[in-house]
């Protein structure tokens, strides 16, 4: 089981708040099919919620425990019939071993408001390998495109 302190514990949960349940738990309990779907979700996402159906308090803390242990997850919060588990992602983990500028990567953009006194917009870009966020915010790629030697003739004509 993972160990986390509590001012992670508490970070973690004020971000599950606004999640929604991605397994729900029925009358079977726990089979292993669904086992592996919290893994994969857990993988996945990192911080989940799941929903447990059944009014035995006592079955969902076991649920509860049995989960973190055998995937090695970080019980978060379990309040009713809905528990909050945490493992980090093991995506994330890879991507950051890789080589740095190749492939797609996530750019946030900051634009003041044209008035100056309303809050800045803030969006998330997905960048391909050869564009790049100019001043002003918009993207551009960084390389001019190869043409071939028969439409610079017929441009030419």
């Amino acid at each position: 089981m993972l160990k986390l302190t509590p001012a992670e514990r508490s970070a973690l949960r004020s971000e599950a708040h606004a999640l929604n349940p991605v397994v729900i738990i029925g009358d079977a309990g726990l089979t292993p099919a669904v086992l592996k779907e919290i893994d994969t979700s857990l993988d996945a996402h990192g911080l989940i919620k799941v929903r447990v159906f059944g009014d035995d308090r006592e079955a969902r803390i076991g649920i509860y425990e049995t989960v973190c242990a055998e995937l090695g997850a970080a019980p978060i919060q379990h309040i009713g019939k809905l528990l909050v588990l945490y493992r980090p992602k093991k995506e994330a983990q890879k991507e950051r071993s890789d080589k740095r500028g190749k492939g797609l990567r996530e750019v946030t953009i900051v634009k003041a408001s044209a008035s100056g006194t309303k809050r800045p917009s803030v969006t998330k870009v997905v960048l391909k390998g050869n564009e790049r966020v100019t001043a002003g915010g918009s993207i551009k790629r960084t390389k001019k495109r190869v043409g071939t030697s028969k439409k610079s003739a017929l441009g030419k004509a």
